[in-house]
């Protein structure tokens, strides 16, 4: 469906990148996989003094992972559960965790949203909103990564299981919110939530504490780019907010649509992004 509400990934003019925000789950990805070409691009972007930051609905347990094997800055997860970042970091410059020659010793900090008590209390009445689910809403899966989760409940609607109708995902939101929890489609997962927090207001948070600024004082600076309806807010929050073409399949029904369409889905559309902005 022609997007008209938007430009080509051509039009967008960024005059001093610093942070280029990106969600992953088919935006840096292609059928789940990190394909050389985008894993490249994030190292053309570290190496080019840019702060990467990937903004993800997946777990505390990967982003940890992510955070200390690729060049980022820091991870928000679990929809704006948490950030991840190194305590030792100097926000003012390119962070230079990783050496050349000899391993500095670097301690994760962690910010969460809610306190671990809040934490256990929801999990408690997500536990019940998971079995209304699985008694409601015949093939809804566990997320498979759903053990190394602390904030949320992911459910799977087309990553492991047979890919669900838009009615029984619509079903799957209805039954979070019913509960009083936050619900947010992603393109593999529905994932729920208690609290008032998301993606974007753990964006500012990270400013604030990481970096130190305000967002209003860096947006001009930033990028952003995502695939989903999960990332409405983001994409009304950027200046520069960009979506992979895989975007098109939700368009219709989203409020908040990005300011650029790549070309491409995926990401090759994430690389295409990099290549603009480098070039």
């Amino acid at each position: 469906m022609p997007n008209n509400n938007t430009n080509k990934l051509t039009d967008l003019k960024v005059d001093t990148l610093k942070y280029f925000f990106t969600d992953i789950d088919d935006t840096l990805t292609e059928e789940g996989k990190l394909r050389d070409d985008a894993y490249s691009a994030l190292w053309r972007l570290y190496h080019s003094g840019i702060k990467v930051i990937p903004v993800t609905g997946r777990p505390a347990g990967w982003c940890e992972m992510i955070l200390r094997t690729w060049p980022v800055e820091a991870v928000i997860g679990e929809n704006g559960g948490f950030y991840f970042s190194f305590s030792n970091a100097n926000s003012e410059t390119q962070t230079d965790h990783i050496s050349e020659t000899k391993r500095e010793p670097q301690k994760v900090h962690r910010e969460f949203w809610m306190t671990e008590d809040e934490q256990k209390e929801n999990r408690l009445k997500l536990n019940k909103i998971q079995d209304e689910i699985f008694k409601t809403i015949k093939g809804a899966g566990l997320a498979s990564d759903q053990f190394c989760r602390l904030m949320d409940l992911a459910i799977d609607f087309k990553e492991d299981v047979l890919e669900l109708s838009k009615s029984e995902i619509d079903k799957i939101v209805e039954v979070f919110k019913n509960h009083g929890a936050q619900a947010k489609i992603s393109s593999i997962h529905v994932n729920g939530w208690f609290g008032d927090y998301n993606k974007s207001k753990m964006i500012k948070k990270f400013c604030k504490i990481h970096l130190k600024k305000d967002f209003s004082d860096i947006n001009e600076k930033s990028v952003f780019i995502g695939d989903s309806p999960n990332d409405e807010e983001n994409f009304s929050m950027f200046k520069n907010s960009v979506a992979v073409k895989n975007i098109d399949v939700f368009l219709k029904n989203m409020t908040d649509k990005p300011k650029f369409i790549t070309p491409s889905e995926g990401g090759k559309g994430f690389v295409e992004t990099v290549n603009h902005l480098l070039e």
